[in-house]
């Protein structure tokens, strides 16, 4: 299969279906892969077939990467809609998370003051208090919650730790709406043949239910875009993620679909 292992610590900028014009910030080695997930759909591939050599990126490198990259920007183009930490792996793994965000809020202000900045997180870990804070204060701060179903959580998103739902979404709705619910739901098997279809109510109404305790101020589902590393995975229609985000909608809570 065909895998995306970013540069770091700047790449892009990209166009993201969810948010413009992106230039993403890659926390994580540039040479592999460093999560606490292992999902099945992730473009960066397992992390056993990417372990990196390198370090993760220190606060310095980012900084200076990251102004470098937007003074060029300012002088030549093009303005970024948002700044979005992304890449290999999961962004708050990284030790000087805190720190980076806070370099981060002020560069933008310096350069692009109408940009956004975006965190891409799988939520393992916002009850670190320091990722909390950071977490508070940026202008995106996206979490995943693919499911409630634990079963479904082990086969597809593949904590490499102790993770436990309940105890997310306790952490989730101590962010007090300041947050975005990120939701992908797919289609198929896995490469053993176990059915991930969760777009049915036996996921989708439960799931639905702790979003209504979390109430964020945004709900974005999505579907898979790219090449995946179990071969038998299916996208979800535009009629069942349109079914989810109504639904959502129904609850009084904004929403959005990436097909």
């Amino acid at each position: 299969m065909s895998t995306i292992i970013y540069p770091a610590p700047i790449f892009g900028p990209i166009h993201s279906r969810r948010l413009g014009v992106s230039l993403g910030i890659n926390l994580l080695p540039a040479d592999g892969k460093f999560c606490t997930f292992d999902c099945i759909y992730c473009e960066c591939g397992y992390n056993k077939d990417f372990r990196p050599k390198q370090k993760v990126q220190t606060r310095e490198a980012v900084r200076e990467a990251l102004e470098k990259r937007l003074a060029d920007m300012k002088e030549n183009g093009p303005s970024p809609d948002v700044l979005t930490f992304a890449g290999n792996g999961e962004p708050t793994a990284n030790p000087y998370f805190p720190e980076i965000i806070d370099d981060t809020l002020a560069l933008r202000d310096k350069y692009f003051p109408n940009a956004k900045v975006s965190v891409l997180s799988n939520s393992t870990f916002i009850h670190n208090p320091k990722v909390f804070a950071a977490l508070n204060k940026v202008d995106n701060n996206i979490l995943k919650l693919d499911t409630v179903d634990p079963d479904y959580i082990q086969t597809v998103d593949r904590p490499t730790g102790n993770y436990q739902v309940k105890n997310i979404i306790e952490g989730l709705k101590a962010f007090n709406g300041n947050l975005i619910i990120q939701t992908i739901f797919l289609k198929g098997t896995t490469d053993e043949g176990k059915d991930v279809d969760n777009t049915t109510d036996k996921y989708v109404l439960p799931w639905l239910e702790a979003v209504k305790q979390i109430r964020p101020r945004q709900v974005m589902v999505y579907t898979i875009d790219r090449e995946t590393p179990d071969q038998k995975l299916q996208k979800a229609t535009h009629e069942e993620l349109d079914r989810i985000v109504q639904l959502v909608k129904e609850a009084g809570i904004d929403a959005s679909a990436s097909y």
